[in-house]
Formats: C-alpha cells, structure tokens, sequence
C-alpha cells in the first residue's frame, strides 16, 4: 500500500510511519477523547465556558513555547547534525506526558492541562525536526516528488490516527470487551494507548532515515566544538541571525510563510476547539468522536489525491481549492445545532485539511536551501505554531467578552480569505530559482 502511495524506498516509508505515529495524539488527545474528557471529567466544578477558557489558554501557551525555542534548536540542528536527537527528544517529552495523563481524575484541571501543554510541545517541537528531514528524502528540484511524499506522509498519518482512534472508541463504548470496568477507565488507558503507539512507530524513522551530513570543518576541533553547549548557543543566535537577514533573499518563501501564518491559524483553530465548542453547544460526545473517526479515514485518499491534483493544477491552485471549502466549512460551524451537522462539517474538513497541509509543506520544502533545512523549518514551525495561538486566544477573549464561544467561529472566515490574498502575492517559479541560487 505505501508504494502506491509513492513510498517506494524503505527510507520514505520510515519517514512517513512518523506522521502514522504522532497522529494518534493529534487525533485521541488534541481533537476527540481528551477535550472531551478535560470539559467533563477533569474540568469538574468549573463552569463550562470557564473550562474551554482555560483549555484554549494551555493551547497558547504551548504554541508559545515551541514557537521561542524551535528556531534556536533547529540552527543547532543544522549546524552539529542533531535533526534526529531534537526529534527524540521532543518526541520523548510528549510521550511521557502522554502516558501520565492515565492519572488524571475528577477536578485535576490543573494536571490535565500541565500535561496537556507538555504533550503539545514534544509533538510540534517533534514535527519541526520530521519535516526538516523532508528535503533530503528526495533528489534536489524534484518539486513534484516532494507532493507527493509530503501528501502521502499526510495520508499515513490519517491512517494510523484514524485506526487508534477508532480502538480507543471501540474500548470506551464497550468497556467489557477489553476487561475494563468501565468507560472512565478506557478513556485514561487511551492515553496510554496513544504514548505506547507514538513510541512504537518512531522507531523505524530513527532506524532507517540517515542524518544529514554536515560540514565536517575543521577535523577533531570542529567535533568537540560541537559539544559545547555554550558554543552552540553562540552559533545559534549567530545562524538565525543570518537566516533573519537571507529571508529577504527568499522574498516569495517568506510571502509564503505569511500566508501559511494566516490561514492555517483558521485550520488549527478547528482541528484544536471543534469538540470542545460541540460539548458546550450540547453535541453527544459519541457522535463528536465517531464523526472525527469518520474524518481520519475520509483524509486518506483526500490527502494523496491533493498531491496527484497538485501535479495536475498546481499545488498553490491546490491549496486555494481548500481555503475555499474552508469557508464554508467555518460557516457550517456557526449554524451548526446538531450532531449531524457536526458529521457534514467533519466530513468535509477530512477531505481538504490534509492536502491543504501537506502541499503547504512540500511547498515550501521547494523554496528554501537544502543545507539549512532544519532552520527554514524551524521558522515553518514557529508561523504553524503561533498559526495556532490567534485562534484559541480570540475563543478565549470572546468567550470572556460574550459567554459563548459560538460568536468566535465567524472570525476564522477571515483568516482563510486573508491567507488567500496573501497567497495570490506568491511567485512559486521565482522563489524555486531564488532556493536554487542558495
């Protein structure tokens, strides 16, 4: 199957079976069980609107912290050949957190977002390192390679997400099948289920996908320069300095990146407060993580079929087909009243948030140099990452100015449509000969 999905070397398929890995926590803990369970289990005693207040809050500030430090490890990365050990790191950071949250009971709000933004801060900080290994994967000015491998990791991702996610709704409607006592049990062991499989699948990116070489230097003093955590902080700040500066170099990756800011804070504000939004509003929570369910698997064929239409269209006329349906998409949320609608609205997420994702990656992967790759992206993580603070935070001023986060869903539209016009402004030719030029 991998093959077909344009995975046909073993480093590919390694590479890809990490979005298989940490997708079950973008799916068990950031979008179904665990706002679920935060609102009615650990939030207990606390006002519905103050709980998705505080939620939306730990969402930004884990944003923030994978936003301060991404650039500064990603030059370190770059410079001593670390992109796999930052990756294990962070990985390791949201995996542990992960597999604590089993310990949260009735009223530790306080635990369950400690945890909560610990989690969120090992899987970005993770994804800025994965992605940075991106470029290398494939032979240099392939643009069209990059689509399809960057729409297909997508794929996989839905994929293995999609598949915990439906044991992890299997074991908490049907408890007794597992021989768990409960439905309250299930869902803590779901956490752990989601740390236990994000570890599992790392396994083979670590195994099979080499790390870039670096400039060796100069011999035996280069090596233990490189070990000098003092050194390496100089070398850091000096790296993203230059990298500030050579932005202007790159004028159309950076138009780019402004837009990815815009429009995708409108794609995380979605994925991150659409079951919390649906509790408030009265939603079954069963009908919320089954339509969710039906999403991840909805999003495998959508998300390679956006990479085949890219190398139709474009994947710049691509990612326009997916702000559209974005719209309404977000329009559909502020009407939204029942759980069927929840389902429409799901379902068409499912088919554009891949692919709209994916081709903004591989992209981007088109417009930037090679040999600095972990910092460039670093700076795609730190615009994906503070993408997510805007949203959350204007669902927590407008809650705390209207009582209602359902009045906060008609401002997503705007961040689509500017995004839009701000991608409109992208030369993609020009930026390619601008990364080829180095």
């Amino acid at each position: 199957m991998l093959e077909r999905l344009g995975l046909d070397r073993p480093d590919l398929r390694a590479w890809a079976l990490y979005d298989w890995a940490n997708s079950a926590f973008q799916t068990t803990i950031v979008a179904a069980v665990f706002p679920i369970y935060y609102q009615k289990v650990a939030a207990e005693g606390l006002p519905a609107s103050q709980a998705i207040q505080w939620f939306s809050w730990a969402t930004t500030v884990a944003i923030l912290i994978v936003a301060i430090v991404a650039p500064i490890l990603g030059a370190i990365a770059d410079f001593a050949a670390l992109k796999k050990p930052m990756l294990a790191g962070f990985a390791g950071i949201g995996i542990v957190s992960t597999a604590a949250m089993y310990w949260i009971g009735p009223g530790d709000w306080t635990l369950a977002l400690w945890l909560f933004i610990a989690g969120n801060v090992g899987v970005a900080g993770s994804i800025v390192f994965y992605e940075s290994l991106l470029p290398y994967l494939v032979p240099e000015g392939d643009d069209n390679a990059l689509d399809v491998v960057s729409s297909a990791g997508y794929a996989v991702g839905y994929l293995g997400g999609g598949l915990l996610l439906a044991i992890n709704l299997l074991m908490i409607q049907r408890p007794a099948l597992f021989g768990l006592p409960d439905a309250g049990v299930a869902t803590r062991l779901s956490f752990v289920s989601v740390a236990v499989w994000w570890a599992l699948f790392s396994i083979p990116i670590f195994v099979r996908v080499p790390e870039p070489r670096v400039d060796p230097g100069d011999g035996p003093a280069a090596a233990t320069r490189r070990l000098d955590v003092a050194y390496l902080l100089r070398v850091a700040f000096a790296r993203l300095g230059t990298t500030f500066r050579e932005l202007r170099r790159y004028r159309q990756a950076f138009l780019l990146l402004l837009a990815f800011l815009v429009y995708n804070d409108g794609i995380q504000t979605i994925i991150r407060m659409a079951t919390t939004y649906g509790t408030e509003i009265g939603l079954d929570s069963g009908a919320m993580i089954t339509a969710l369910l039906i999403t991840q698997f909805i999003g495998v064929p959508c998300a390679f079929l956006f990479g085949r239409l890219a190398a139709r269209i474009s994947a710049k006329r691509a990612i326009f087909i997916g702000l559209a349906v974005y719209v309404g998409i977000t329009l559909l949320g502020y009407y939204m009243r029942t759980a069927a609608q929840f389902f429409a609205l799901a379902l068409l997420v499912g088919v554009v948030q891949g692919g709209t994702q994916a081709l903004s990656r591989s992209l981007f992967a088109s417009m930037i140099p090679r040999s600095r790759s972990s910092e460039f992206f670093a700076f795609f993580g730190v615009f994906e990452r503070y993408a997510g603070v805007l949203g959350p935070l204007i669902f927590g001023i407008m809650i705390t100015a209207t009582g209602s986060s359902r009045n906060a869903i008609l401002s997503v539209v705007g961040f689509f449509i500017i995004g839009a016009a701000i991608l409109a402004r992208v030369d993609v030719d020009e930026g390619r000969r601008e990364a080829s030029r180095g």
